[in-house]
């Protein structure tokens, strides 16, 4: 079995960072920041993409009560060293875990189109228009990178200061799962489907800290993951036409139990043939 690498421990100086910061504050923020976008929303019904209501400019919240609050503790230098942090990519020392970050959500989606064609579901074609999935590679990666300073950058540590890295996964999904409810009632998603919707983004968040945990704690690892999950969902098969929650959310659940039981619920970065 490959050998991968195990998780780089907190140092003293992040450990103490994290046992300031109080999650439940950064939530609440989060949720305050998210309003008027909710309330543009519900009174222009507008949709910047097909499924994505302008309320998703929510992007920006993560982000801004992450700064918010790092300005607080650290001032300016708490600032410029959260941002720093969007491209920290040097830290991802075994390069490895490029294949996974890159490609597990795009070969979750080709299953997932696999499983439903045999099963007699009429699919188009996917469609892969280089220009435009090239453009929504770039928005997304700028949308990821400011949801991702802020669950990822701001308060994944201090969640996993007070629970082991399974607990404090399924915490920020099922915050982050509801995050999403605004915009999904608005772009009138049945409610059987938000619950397989759901499901799935609580599940993938489990994948978001086991790269984060085995690529060097990393926040470009976890903005270039949101990327490819986005991208991918936009491509399947043409710009989300099909998508199913319910395949990809218990695949996507396959995933994180997968990855819970081999590298283990404490730290989700011990190899367990290590």
């Amino acid at each position: 079995m490959p050998t991968f690498p195990k998780s780089i421990e907190k140092d003293s100086g992040n450990t103490i960072a994290s046992q300031r910061r109080s999650p439940l504050t950064f939530f609440l923020l989060v949720f305050a920041l998210s309003i008027p976008f909710w309330l543009i929303g519900a009174v222009t019904g507008l949709q910047l993409l097909p499924g994505i209501p302008v309320s998703s400019l929510m992007v920006l919240s993560p982000m801004t009560a992450a700064l918010i609050l790092v300005h607080g503790e650290d001032k300016t230098a708490g600032v410029i060293q959260l941002l720093k942090r969007s491209f920290d990519f040097p830290r991802i020392r075994v390069k490895v875990w490029y294949a996974p970050i890159v490609l597990l959500m795009p070969g979750v989606m080709v299953l997932s189109y696999g499983l439903t064609r045999l099963m007699g579901s009429p699919l188009p074609a996917p469609q892969f228009p280089i220009l435009a999935t090239l453009a929504m590679l770039a928005t997304f990666f700028v949308a990821a990178l400011a949801e991702e300073l802020g669950w990822t950058g701001y308060v994944l540590d201090p969640l996993q200061t007070r629970w082991n890295a399974l607990q404090a996964s399924l915490v920020l999904g099922l915050v982050w799962a509801a995050w999403h409810l605004v915009p999904l009632l608005q772009v009138h998603r049945s409610t059987t489907w938000i619950a397989w919707q759901c499901l799935n983004i609580v599940a993938i968040r489990v994948l978001y800290v086991w790269l984060y945990n085995n690529a060097g704690k990393n926040v470009f690892v976890a903005a270039l993951f949101h990327t490819m999950q986005n991208v991918s969902w936009m491509l399947f098969p043409d710009y989300g036409s099909h998508y199913d929650p319910r395949m990809v959310g218990l695949i996507t659940a396959f995933a994180a139990a997968s990855v819970t039981v081999i590298w283990g619920p404490r730290t989700l970065a011990r190899y367990r043939n290590a």
